[in-house]
């Protein structure tokens, strides 16, 4: 098969990517590893629920997940400063906050000093969440339902693609129309604003809510603008920094399409050998003890 010509990668200061939810069926890995290799970031954020535990099963786990979790390595290993934030999905890494390993760095929030002077809070966001606060068995009731509605969602846009027809967004029709969900969403950025201007940061970074979103937002402590990575889920977005200025990154479909090819044969493994993989060595299970391990050491 012909290649495509390799593209140039394109320097980026800061990138802020939240909710890949690997793990899941809703999860586009392969359009998420085509923008990665796509960039050259100085320092990459990963703002929770990257990997999702809650959902977390050996008899589903891609081989291009899988290439992403690699991918991911190999900025660390190229001294790339990797930021793992956890959150909801992953909060079994909580207990690392604060560890170190290399370029990676995992913890629960972020104030980052940026080139222009300016500071920025950056953090998932689901402390906010009270779903998650006082009836955590529900939150996750919820996520499998959101997972079965996005697979469900998926099998659909491709019927919609045969027949030439626009795709159709299930979950963001019942957040536009619900009432409730709506507020909850408000509430969610007008309390991120209020307590970032109150402690005197500039910006306040968040992920969780899948809504991705850049807005200077007047607080009765000041301005300060409000930003959300969005999800790799439905949006398939991603905050940039570069030169003084915060972009929203909206990833093509059709162009992850063009280098997917060449990303899948780069790779190598099968999705049969990385599922025995998986089965084999139990891999949660030896990442946790092998952070163990690195803790007591530190």
């Amino acid at each position: 098969m012909a290649k495509h010509p390799a593209q140039k990668k394109r320097r980026v200061e800061v990138v802020v990517i939240s909710d890949v939810h690997l793990g899941t069926y809703g999860c586009h890995a392969k359009e998420l590893l085509a923008y990665l290799k796509s960039i050259k970031p100085k320092t990459l954020i990963l703002n929770g629920d990257i990997i999702d535990i809650w959902q977390f099963s050996k008899n589903y786990w891609p081989a291009a997940h899988m290439q992403v979790v690699r991918h991911l390595l190999s900025l660390m290993s190229k001294g790339i400063k990797v930021y793992y934030i956890t959150g909801n999905h992953d909060e079994m890494l909580r207990r690392f906050a604060g560890m170190k390993l290399g370029s990676l760095q995992i913890q629960n929030k972020v104030v980052l000093e940026l080139s222009n002077g300016q500071k920025a809070w950056v953090f998932h966001g689901d402390v906010f969440d009270v779903t998650m606060q006082h009836s955590k068995w529900l939150a996750r009731l919820g996520a499998v339902g959101y997972d079965t509605l996005i697979l469900l969602n998926r099998l659909v846009n491709y019927g919609c693609q045969k027949l030439n027809r626009p795709r159709m967004s299930f979950s963001k029709s019942v957040k536009n129309r619900v009432k409730s969900a709506v507020k909850f969403i408000n509430n969610f950025e007008s309390t991120c604003a209020d307590l970032a201007a109150e402690n005197g940061y500039d910006y306040v970074v968040c992920g969780h809510i899948h809504q991705p979103e850049i807005r200077e937002m007047e607080t009765f402590n000041g301005k300060v603008t409000y930003l959300n990575s969005g999800d790799w889920v439905e949006n398939l977005t991603a905050l940039e920094y570069n030169a003084g200025k915060w972009s929203l990154y909206q990833h093509s479909l059709a162009l992850a399409q063009m280098e997917l090819a060449d990303n899948t044969e780069e790779e190598g493994d099968s999705a049969e050998e990385l599922h025995g993989l998986l089965t084999n060595h139990q891999l949660f299970e030896n990442l946790l003890a092998e952070f163990n391990q690195l803790k007591l050491r530190a």
